[in-house]
């Protein structure tokens, strides 16, 4: 019987001592994980939070950690899972009900973050920043009841309303005109202007110089981006939900075969959105992109890139296809700086244009009816065709599921089947679902975006899933390269990877303000 007392007490003692150092390797690989994220080192702080969870599963500072590095790559589905336990371990802990309410928020659930945010006042009375959160959900909640109230099949678009011509030119505007000289036209000629802006009217000379002003972190003046706004808003409505593309019939120079060339993110990298262009050439009929969505949001010279690739759409069709990505979204550009940013540098006005275009913007591309392009990922349901997609409604914002929200949120899985996505909205689809759809519709590849890669690009699903993201550096902390790729007539992709470039003094997320401080 001693003995046995003995080894009893003898495992005790050695199950504390085990206790003892998961603590210590939880609270030693926390305090690298928090390093990794005040050093910008996302990826390595959730792997980092996930090792000390390993040895501290129900430890609610670690889980509230990973929750808010999760919420940083817009993961917000894992981000309530992790913060709903850290509440769950300890429902005394602040800042569980802190990073919930932030995820949720993301997800455009603005009661439930609400509610999360009052128990944040509760548990801490005297917490400015929390008392700010609430204030902004409760703004949002009767915004969004507003809102409601006041929708009708009868409301009238501002775009059909929004007269350019009340807008002067003044003066001391010195930046190019779109007709050329020194001096914008007369007020007998306003009707000539807005002919202009037509698709396929708009000056070559007007667009090159506009996007040198951009350069030199000036403006196009506000009637010029009214006008491309409401006329290009025009021009997508009118087309169908899929865009098809075909090679051009000779290529931007005398040694370059024919080519499309497809870019993902861009995220207001207006900077390295010149510097693809000084690689790889102006858009042009014989040089034509695809932008696949995301162009705005985080970088702080969102304005600079949307208005760029909205010039040489309207000045040559053929030069550049735009697709709608996520970010092209009220919510989004709500949290992620897009509207602070537009309101910032023109007004209020001109971003409700903005949010009208975004709402037309086409939602995927075929290339040579062989290459399929969307911003984020594939439908999960079995049997999707081109046509469904070619007809899905838009004019409206992301519903939480269906066609469009897979397109704009999707992500691929490794493994087989469908899961529900880690960002909480759209799912994950395995290489069983890609294989389905490409083979039901006699495609090819999918080219998607969507998700930052360390080397700009990523091949899965054994070569038919193509992630491709533009912007490097992303938020000036990722540390990743950008790529985009050329199809020619083999249909074959072709990756050209690049470091970022050197940009003006004004860091991402400069134009973020209430709730978006929370996700820079």
């Amino acid at each position: 019987a001693t003995e046995e007392v003995a080894a009893a007490a003898a495992e005790k003692e050695k199950e504390h001592q085990d206790e003892i150092f998961h603590e210590a390797k939880a609270l030693e690989l926390k305090d690298e994980g928090n390093k990794a994220l005040m050093a910008g080192k996302t990826l390595d702080a959730i792997r980092l939070y996930s090792e000390g969870l390993e040895f501290a599963p129900t430890n609610a500072v670690l889980l509230s950690n990973r929750a808010m590095a999760y919420i940083k790559v817009e993961n917000y589905g894992v981000a309530i899972q992790d913060a709903t336990n850290a509440i769950k371990a300890d429902p005394a802990y602040a800042k569980g009900y802190y990073r919930r309410g932030t995820a949720e928020f993301a997800l455009n659930k603005h009661k439930a973050a609400r509610k999360d945010f009052k128990k944040v006042c509760q548990l801490k009375p005297k917490d400015r920043d929390a008392r700010t959160r609430l204030a902004a959900c409760d703004k949002s909640v009767k915004e969004a009841a507003f809102a409601a109230a006041i929708e009708s099949e009868e409301t009238i678009p501002l775009s059909e309303t929004y007269d350019p011509n009340q807008l002067t030119v003044d003066v001391g505007y010195d930046g190019p005109h779109p007709a050329g000289g020194v001096a914008p036209m007369t007020d007998g000629e306003l009707d000539k202007e807005e002919d202009l802006f037509r698709p396929g009217h708009l000056p070559r000379d007007f667009v090159l110089a506009a996007v040198r002003r951009f350069k030199d972190q000036k403006l196009i003046h506000k009637r010029y981006v009214a006008r491309l706004l409401i006329n290009a808003k025009r021009h997508f409505e009118a087309m169908s939900s899929l865009v098809e593309l075909s090679l051009p019939s000779s290529g931007p120079d005398a040694d370059s075969k024919p080519r499309v060339t497809v870019c993902g993110d861009t995220h207001g990298q207006f900077y390295d959105v010149l510097n693809i262009f000084e690689k790889n050439g102006y858009p042009s009929a014989d040089n034509p992109y695809l932008f696949n969505g995301d162009f705005v949001d985080r970088g702080s010279f969102s304005v600079e890139v949307v208005l760029t690739y909205l010039l040489f759409r309207m000045a040559d069709p053929t030069s550049i296809t735009l697709l709608r990505g996520n970010h092209e979204t009220k919510n989004m550009n709500k949290i992620y700086g897009f509207e602070g940013e537009v309101k910032a540098k023109y007004d209020d006005k001109i971003f409700d244009l903005f949010l009208e275009l975004f709402q037309h913007l086409p939602l995927a591309a075929t290339i040579e009816q062989k290459v399929f392009v969307t911003h984020g990922g594939l439908p999960v349901a079995p049997g999707v065709t081109l046509d469904d997609i070619r007809n899905v409604r838009r004019g409206c914002e992301p519903p939480e599921s269906g066609l469009m929200s897979d397109l704009l949120w999707s992500d691929p899985q490794p493994f087989p089947g469908k899961a529900p996505s880690k960002r909480g909205v759209g799912y994950s689809f395995g290489p069983d679902i890609t294989e389905a759809f490409l083979g039901h519709n006699n495609l090819s590849l999918l080219v998607r975006s969507h998700e930052v890669k360390d080397e700009g690009y990523l091949v899965e699903h054994g070569g038919k899933t193509i992630t491709v993201f533009s912007a490097p550096n992303y938020c000036d902390s990722m540390g990743n390269k950008g790529a985009f790729i050329h199809f020619d007539e083999s249909m074959e992709p072709k990756f050209t990877q690049y470091e970022c470039v050197p940009h003006p003094n004004v860091k991402p997320m400069a134009y973020a303000a209430g709730m978006g401080g929370l996700f820079a």
